[in-house]
């Protein structure tokens, strides 16, 4: 494991600790290097939505065309999350991170070769649109993995709150914003090509970065893929034992299938048949949606966990829909666009809680399996609450599907955190 030291100044306070609270992650110059590396993909990320939409549009494609690339990716990313915890909890997570960054640059950069040459088919972004997602699978268990092993746990909060804060700053708005600039000023192939660019830079950073070692003894004896099965199997079996996790994995479950459809399928009906918007009036509610949850993951970023850290993160996950009914009632695109910012400010508050209560309380020989079975039970039933909320809609009317959304979560949430159980369990695991 890598050990951290803090500066000292000649006051004898730690130059660290003079910080503030959600910068002091980057006083570590390994965390500088996985942070920076972690934009840069996301940056790539973010590209990609867009440039693959328009390469499509300028090939002559559709929604279609475009639908069936993006569930390319998502069989990928689900077809290998779990393997992919498994193996983080078993394999360097740096040489993890490094083959996935490597294995994206080359398909991205044959990808903008091909665009370039006017040789890019639609079958060639579904392949490499899955290979994408199973590299996401193995990618993402690996970083929440490797966090704590180059972080003091009182730094893990921070940590989480910035990559929050990524997520709807550069995947949701940076990177499709210069997609956007690129393509119009060129062509799709020099998005990708960015793509490939931003993917070296990020291979560089994550080269000279510094192994940690596996923080478990990997058994042998049986086939890899045998040992790789019960690994998986081991992770679901320290599920169903945590009250604690499995109750807040199915309270996830259930708030995807509830909230998920309604916010991607219907909201944007809902904004331009009920306020008389357009486009653009839908893009603002996203991002007030992306704005306040990068505010909230700034902000709990920069407080103490809180005491009680599990009932506050799952009551504001399900209290945090009650904005809905706004969306649910209203004719004025203000208030949509006020609901959206409240529910991306509670929901990206919440996750950051969770990420850090994932690294701290999950034994380290078990977060990668953990972090991949939280990443597949955010995943396995969006792709039914998209598909059952456009018939729903047509068949009770927007509003009454938005209330839904709004009211049972907070129910849902009650329940979970009396089944569980969570009052006393939090106050028996203190974490600040």
């Amino acid at each position: 494991m890598v050990t951290a030291q803090p500066e000292t100044t000649r006051e004898g306070e730690t130059a660290r600790d003079r910080l503030p609270r959600a910068l002091r992650p980057f006083r570590f110059g390994q965390y500088r290097l996985l942070a920076v590396a972690l934009t840069l993909s996301l940056f790539g990320a973010g590209v990609w939505l867009i440039a693959v939409v328009f390469q499509i549009r300028g090939t002559g494609g559709g929604p279609v065309e475009v639908s069936f690339v993006a569930t390319a990716n998502a069989i990928g990313l689900l077809v290998a999350v779990l393997v992919g915890g498994a193996v983080a909890d078993r394999v360097p997570q740096k040489l993890i991170l490094l083959t996935v960054e490597i294995v994206k640059g080359v398909l991205v950069a044959g990808v903008a070769a091909l665009a370039l040459t006017g040789g890019l088919e639609v079958w060639h972004l579904a392949v490499v649109g899955f290979v994408l997602g199973v590299a996401d699978g193995f990618f993402m268990p690996a970083y929440s993995a490797m966090l704590p092993s180059i972080l003091p746990e009182q730094q893990l909060l921070a940590a989480n709150g910035f990559e929050g804060m990524l997520r709807p700053a550069i995947l949701q708005a940076g990177g499709p914003a210069v997609a956007a600039g690129l393509i119009a000023l060129w062509s799709p192939a020099a998005a990708f090509a960015i793509i490939a660019l931003t993917q070296l830079g990020a291979i560089a950073l994550l080269a000279v970065l510094r192994p940690t070692a596996v923080r478990r003894d990997v058994p042998t004896g049986r086939h890899p893929a045998i040992e790789l099965l019960v690994d998986v199997r081991d992770g679901f079996r320290y599920l169903m034992r945590t009250p604690w996790l499995f109750a807040t994995l199915v309270f996830s479950c259930a708030l995807v299938l509830l909230i998920m459809g309604p916010f991607e399928v219907l909201l944007p009906f809902a904004v331009t048949e009920q306020t008389g918007g357009d486009a653009g009036s839908y893009a603002l509610v996203l991002v007030a949606f992306g704005v306040g949850g990068a505010i909230a993951a700034i902000a709990v970023a920069s407080w103490r966990l809180p005491r009680r850290y599990l009932s506050v993160m799952t009551l504001a996950w399900g209290f945090g829909c009650l904005p809905l009914l706004l969306v649910a009632a209203t004719t004025w695109l203000w208030v949509m666009i006020v609901a959206a910012f409240v529910v991306g400010m509670v929901f990206s508050g919440a996750s950051v809680i969770w990420g850090t209560l994932l690294q701290r309380r999950v034994p380290p020989e078990m977060l990668g399996r953990v972090s991949s079975l939280d990443f597949f039970v955010s995943l396995a039933l969006m792709p039914v609450s998209t598909a059952v909320a456009g018939p729903l809609g047509a068949a009770i009317g927007y509003g009454p599907v938005f209330v839904i959304a709004a009211v049972v979560p907070p129910v849902l949430a009650v329940v979970a955190v009396l089944a569980a159980r969570m009052p006393r369990d939090e106050l028996a695991h203190p974490l600040d």
